[in-house]
C-alpha cells in the first residue's frame, strides 16, 4: 500500500506522518496538484491519501476523486481541530486522526453532492440573499422540512444511511434534524454556503443527495 499526505495551507504535521511523502497545497487544493498527485497513487493497488486540513480541503478532494472517476482511493482526514466533517465522520483531530489514518482501515461511507456536483463533508448552510431568511419550501426525501419563511437551512453528512441529515433554523426553538437520501429546496432566492465557501450567487433552488457511490474512509 502507498500512503501519501496532502497537506494543505500548512497544516501542522503529526509526528506520525512525518516520514510519509507529502505533497504541500493551499487551503483548497488546485487541480493541478491532485492530476499530478492522483497518478502516482493508481500505480499501487492499495492507494491511500491523507488529508491534513479543513472541511473545504477534504471536499475538494472528495470532489476530485468523484469527477476523475478514482472513489477507489482510500481516504484518511486529519484536521488540526474539531470541524463539522470530523464530528459527523468521527474522526479525532491532531495526533489520534493521523494513528487513525495510517492504522486503520477503509470503510465504504456515503458521498453526498450537491447539484453542482460538489462535496458535501461538514455542513452547507442556505440563507437568503445577503444572509437574510430563507423563503420557500424544502424536503429530504418525503418528509416536509419547511414552507414559508426560516432563518437557515442546514444539511449534514452522516457517517451511517441513508446519508445525511437536515434541519430548518426556526428562531430559539430546538433544532430537529431529519434524515433522508436527498434534501431538496426550491426558493425565491437561496444562497449556500458549502463547507464554510459561500458560492456567491443567489439561486432558485438546491439540492444535495446521496452519490450511488460511496467513498473510502479510513477509521
Amino acid at each position: 500500500m502507498s500512503t501519501h499526505v496532502l497537506r494543505c495551507n500548512g497544516a501542522p504535521v503529526p509526528i506520525a506522518l512525518a516520514s510519509l511523502p507529502t505533497t504541500q497545497t493551499s487551503a483548497i487544493p488546485e487541480t493541478s496538484d491532485l492530476d499530478e498527485l492522483l497518478p502516482v497513487l493508481a500505480a499501487d493497488s492499495l492507494p491511500r491519501l491523507i488529508v491534513l486540513g479543513e472541511d473545504a480541503g477534504l471536499a475538494a478532494v472528495l470532489t476530485h476523486l468523484l469527477r476523475t472517476d478514482r472513489l477507489g482511493v482510500e481516504i484518511g482526514y486529519v484536521p488540526v481541530d474539531r470541524t463539522y466533517g470530523s464530528r459527523a465522520y468521527q474522526t479525532g483531530t491532531g495526533s489520534a486522526a493521523a494513528k487513525r489514518a495510517l492504522e486503520g482501515k477503509p470503510a465504504p461511507t456515503p458521498l453526498i453532492r450537491d447539484d453542482t456536483g460538489q462535496v458535501l463533508v461538514g455542513r452547507a448552510t442556505v440563507h437568503g440573499p445577503h444572509g437574510g431568511k430563507l423563503e420557500g419550501e424544502a424536503y429530504i426525501d418525503d418528509f416536509r422540512l419547511f414552507t414559508g419563511k426560516v432563518g437557515a437551512l442546514h444539511v449534514s453528512p452522516t457517517l451511517d444511511m441513508p446519508g445525511l441529515r437536515a434541519t430548518a433554523v426556526r428562531g430559539l426553538r430546538k433544532r430537529r434534524w431529519a434524515a433522508g437520501r436527498a434534501v431538496q429546496l426550491g426558493s425565491p432566492g437561496a444562497v449556500v454556503t458549502r463547507d464554510g465557501i459561500n458560492s456567491g450567487r443567489t439561486v432558485p433552488r438546491s439540492s444535495f443527495y446521496r452519490h450511488n457511490e460511496p467513498w473510502l474512509l479510513v477509521r
